[in-house]
């Protein structure tokens, strides 16, 4: 990261935040943990290079977002032009990614013949409502803890960005929970097309999850010592909204259709 000084009249400068290298950290993490490690998985069914693989891209993505946005919490008078703009752009590439996991599942379950196929336990439906109902919660606690911060109440902000990252926490304990159920009974991804499907989509969804709570960690960290930055608050908080909106469709798709 550099900062570039601008003279101005009257000599003063306005420092502004150009380079990091911390994007290009993260590209290379999500090139590791997404197409290497489910390349590895499901073409060429290793276990050891997708632990390879998770193993390196993982830490990678979460230095990378921690870092990308300590750098933007020393740097309170940040334009949101940019960011504000561009997160819309990311989230459509988001969404789109999401939707061929979906047009996926949609062409699978409307051409068979039976559905579930062979070899499908009966998905639960308490787990996923109580999950579903965490999601929403953190929605309304980080939009909270924005308000919080608008106001200036930074214990505030603060308590209730810890409570968003608990409840974010919670989701993937359920998670975790699940899968090791699942698998134990012997579901595994290669089961058959619907286990595929369900451990690629909720898998998929599950890591957004992860990467929003790394990124409530990393501006909590510094919120402890008075830096803050809304528009970086801002953008977290609309990453989560859409992360926890996409949940209604896995849910209603995976469990209940």
């Amino acid at each position: 990261m550099a900062n570039h000084s601008a003279s101005h009249a009257g000599g003063a400068h306005a420092h502004h935040w150009e380079i990091s290298t911390y994007p290009a950290i993260v590209a290379v993490g999500v090139l590791f943990l997404v197409p290497m490690a489910f390349s590895a998985w499901f073409v060429y069914h290793s276990l050891l290079l997708t632990v390879l693989f998770a193993g390196i891209g993982t830490p990678l993505v979460l230095w990378g977002v921690s870092g990308w946005i300590g750098e933007g919490m020393s740097h309170k008078a940040l334009l949101p032009g940019v960011a504000v703009a561009g997160l819309p752009v990311f989230i459509i590439s988001e969404v789109f990614i999401f939707l061929s996991i979906f047009a996926s599942y949609w062409m699978m379950r409307l051409m068979a013949d039976v559905w579930p196929p062979e070899g499908t336990p009966a998905m639960p439906f308490g787990l996923p409502i109580f999950m579903t109902v965490v999601l929403v919660t953190s929605s309304v606690t980080i939009h909270i803890a924005e308000e919080k911060q608008e106001k200036g109440d930074l214990a505030g902000f603060r308590s209730m960005l810890m409570l968003t990252i608990a409840l974010g926490l919670v989701f993937l304990a359920c998670t975790i929970y699940e899968y090791s159920h699942l698998l134990g009974i012997g579901f595994v991804p290669g089961t058959n097309a619907f286990s595929t499907v369900f451990y690629s989509l909720t898998g998929f969804h599950a890591s957004h999850v992860l990467v929003g709570a790394a990124v409530f960690v990393a501006v909590l960290i510094p919120a402890f010592s008075g830096k803050t930055n809304l528009t970086f608050t801002k953008c977290a908080g609309i990453y989560w909204h859409f992360v926890d909106l996409v949940w209604f469709f896995v849910v209603s798709q995976v469990y209940f259709w």
